[in-house]
């Protein structure tokens, strides 16, 4: 018997949510994801390091702050680690705006912007790139503006149907519902114990891909944050699911059967569709507790890792120049 990720591949388009090149070629997924916490870890692997050193000789040259050439070299090496993985995965590249623009339309449009045309600029067309922005009324604003503009977008650190129908209002491409953080806050709210099918991470992508696929919503879904095999295997047959390589080589491990247990065709017991105004989202998202805190706890920790990246990045800039 086939293993249960090849299994899976057959019915879902498997992600590789890692920015380390050597395991994406090693698993071959259809897509890769990346964000700054995924970033900051690679840039620190010796395996790397001569991407960081590029991005570094290229700063020197720049004119501006320090600050400005700092996060223009984290830019740059976005997008150097995002060109690499599309000379080997066959499908997309998800690339994170900065997490400190959450809230800022304008700065996540012009981010967006300039990553595309980086991207571009290196010839990697914007139809194998993703741009990641944050699941917040500003960031779905901002994705509504690119997708016009024909740049597609992964709405991330989603925790509701909230999120999820004013993100299919506003015609992302995709959007990236997360399974273990909403685990997480139940267990650390006293619930459980859970199985993969009680599991409210679970429980959630599955409301929101039968909400999709009731209502006719053309906008992928892919289940992401995944704690355990349990809980991958409980969402078989979602549009995409983004996954690690530890699960992912688990996965691969095992031959028992994987049944399908999402479906298109037989989406049933599908929330009532909403109509999700400003007033609206802010109001039901704050009445989810979990959602609200997750998604702000989201926010902060990759914020945190973004600044991390920044110091490193300003450190090794500043021992470039004294050498």
């Amino acid at each position: 018997m086939p293993s249960k990720l090849d299994q899976l591949r057959a019915m879902t388009i498997v992600v590789a949510d890692t920015g380390d090149i050597e395991a994406v070629r090693r698993l071959k997924p259809q897509d890769c994801t990346t964000n700054p916490t995924l970033l900051l870890k690679a840039v620190e692997t010796p395996a790397y390091v001569h991407l960081l050193d590029e991005a570094i000789d290229w700063g020197r040259k720049q004119a501006g702050s320090a600050e400005a050439v700092t996060a223009a070299i984290c830019d740059r090496l976005a997008v150097s680690f995002g060109t690499e993985l599309t000379k080997i995965v066959p499908g997309r590249v998800s690339t994170e705006v900065d997490a400190d623009l959450s809230f800022d339309t304008e700065g996540s449009i012009a981010k967006a912007r300039a990553l595309i045309a980086a991207y571009e600029a290196r010839g990697v067309s914007r139809d194998r790139i993703l741009i990641k922005v944050a699941a917040t009324w500003e960031g779905i604003r901002a994705a509504e503006e690119l997708q016009r503009e024909g740049i597609d977008c992964n709405l991330t650190l989603l925790f509701s149907l909230v999120q999820a129908a004013a993100c299919a209002d506003a015609g992302v491409f995709l959007i990236s519902p997360f399974v273990g953080r909403i685990l997480d806050w139940h267990v650390k709210a006293g619930g459980g114990p859970y199985t993969a099918e009680t599991d409210p991470g679970v429980q959630s992508v599955r409301a929101i891909y039968a909400y999709y696929k009731a209502h006719g919503i053309k906008t992928v879904v892919m289940g992401a944050s995944f704690r355990n095999t349990g809980e991958i295997e409980a969402l078989a047959g979602c549009d995409r699911l983004t996954i690690g390589p530890a699960l992912m080589d688990q996965l691969a491990a095992d031959e028992g059967p994987l049944p399908r247990r999402l479906d298109p065709a037989k989406a049933s017991e599908a929330p009532a569709k909403m109509s999700v105004d400003e007033k609206t989202f802010r109001f039901l998202l704050n009445e989810d507790a979990m959602a609200t805190e997750k998604l702000s706890e989201g926010i902060r920790l990759f914020v945190k890792d973004l600044r991390a990246l920044r110091g490193l990045v300003a450190k090794r800039l500043e021992q470039a120049k004294a050498a």
